[in-house]
């Protein structure tokens, strides 16, 4: 990559950190959201396993295919942890392209960050989230990614609420999660839908992982965004 391109990846990235921390605040009725009536995992690691047992199954190559990463895409790695997924997306979307990898917690998004510069990651950016909120800039994604997290979120239909803010027109969440009750750290995929449906957002592709009971799920936009207190918690799934 020459100077001026990484002079460009640079400003673009700044760019785009400064759009996700300058969004207006919203109004105090929009910020009524139902509660899961489910369990909420607790977060126990930044690493869901080894990088290498994922690789051997080649768990990141099969979602990167299910999910369509292509060169010059922009895509966020919530939840990003020790960075698996982050460090994989960045040569697959390119020089062209962008990966924004969040963490909620201070420490973990630091070491993430040192690994980031420590191996040359120049089209990668690093920014701190919140629990129900991972401030993203609108309309700037094709791919978010939520990998073995979403049974974290305390409060799933703030969090997909604002969430889906950040997808481009055309754009997708892909969910890798285990097909488990929550509170064995994972979700089943039935419940899974009905989060997403509430707050309207439809499922487009399914798939089994390999390794076990992990699955692939990608939801588009379906319909308006509802305002909060029109959400309907999922319930009577565990």
């Amino acid at each position: 990559m020459s100077s001026s391109d990484l002079r460009a990846a640079a400003l673009a990235l700044a760019t785009l950190l400064l759009l996700g921390g300058c969004r207006a605040a919203e109004p105090p009725d929009q910020q009524r959201f139902p509660k899961a009536e489910r369990p909420v995992a607790p977060i126990v690691s930044d690493s869901f396993s080894t990088e290498d047992a994922r690789d051997r199954v080649g768990e990141a190559e099969r979602v990167m295919a299910l999910a369509g990463v292509k060169p010059g895409m922009w895509v966020a790695d919530i939840g990003a942890g020790e960075g698996y997924y982050t460090v994989r997306l960045s040569p697959a979307v390119g020089r062209r392209g962008r990966v924004l990898a969040e963490d909620i917690v201070p420490a973990t998004r630091d070491l993430l960050l040192q690994r980031i510069q420590r191996e040359n990651l120049d089209n990668v950016a690093v920014l701190l989230g919140k629990p129900d909120d991972p401030m993203l800039p609108r309309a700037s994604f094709d791919r978010i990614f939520l990998v073995h997290m979403y049974h974290e979120v305390e409060s799933p239909y703030a969090f997909l609420w604002r969430l889906r803010d950040g997808l481009k027109p055309d754009g997708e969440v892909v969910v890798v999660d285990a097909d488990r009750p929550v509170k064995r750290h994972g979700i089943p995929p039935a419940l899974l839908r009905c989060e997403f449906a509430a707050v309207g957002m439809k499922p487009v592709r399914a798939a089994a992982l390999p390794g076990g009971d992990s699955y692939f799920l990608a939801f588009k936009i379906a319909r308006a965004k509802p305002k909060p207190a029109e959400i309907r918690p999922c319930k009577g799934q565990r």
